[in-house]
């Protein structure tokens, strides 16, 4: 699990992951004056064993690779318990849709298209590691506005106001506020939620999503449907 305990000291890891030198020569010396630790690689299974050694804060991941594929890559770091949690921008130069929509239902964080702007990326990469890092506290709890959670006590309110929420819908709201405005696909709530029960399906986890988001009220509409892929609590 990634240690979320805040410092302001802490200088972020990044990898790096493209096979084209230049590229990599670019992104070294934009982030090289950024306040980040960089490692760098032009191949899958050096990425791979860069990752489980140096566990680096972020990944920037180019989709065409030599060997395993980007796409395959993040679907191996996030099937790793000690990985999984590592945030991953995708990097590609495909724009169709359906590449944006497989990179995040592998468990991709974010997306940036090539030719992409180098201070945008660095925007990005920042925002990310701001996201990640300041992850719920279980042991604090949740707050925006009227909404509140105490994920001891299991209790939820809106407005001052109770709300009854079942165990599976307060695992499923938990599971989103485990990192606002990270996706989170069905599979992934399928296997943290229901831990692959027998006879869950998609249609199970819509059914759950819309009693949650009832319930919530005004409060419900802080959970985003990302079509084909899953749901996200909205930063």
């Amino acid at each position: 699990m990634i240690d979320n305990s805040p410092s302001s000291n802490k200088r972020h890891s990044l990898l790096l992951v493209d096979d084209d030198p230049e590229i990599l020569t670019l992104l070294q010396a934009k982030l090289g004056k950024e306040p980040f630790e960089i490692f760098t690689a032009a191949e899958g299974e050096t990425a791979l064993s860069i990752v489980r050694t140096k566990k680096p804060d972020l990944v920037v991941l180019d989709v065409n690779l030599p060997g395993l594929s980007g796409l395959e890559i993040c679907r191996s770091l996030r099937g790793d318990r000690a990985t999984r949690d590592i945030p991953i921008i995708i990097l590609s130069a495909r724009s169709d849709e359906i590449d944006r929509v497989l990179g995040l239902e592998f468990g991709a964080d974010d997306y940036v298209t090539k030719p992409f702007n180098a201070q945008e990326l660095i925007l990005r990469i920042n925002n990310v590691l701001k996201r990640v890092y300041k992850k719920v506290a279980v042991s604090e709890g949740f707050k925006r506005g009227d909404f509140t959670v105490d994920f001891l006590k299991h209790e939820v309110t809106v407005k001052g106001q109770p709300v009854q929420l079942t165990l599976t819908e307060f695992k499923l709201l938990s599971s989103l506020l485990e990192s606002v405005g990270q996706v989170k696909t069905r599979e992934y709530l399928l296997e943290h939620v229901w831990e692959h029960g027998d006879g869950v399906f998609s249609r199970t986890i819509d059914t759950h999503i819309q009693r949650l988001r009832t319930k919530l009220k005004e409060a419900g509409n802080y959970i985003e449907t990302v079509r084909g892929v899953g749901y996200r609590f909205q930063e």
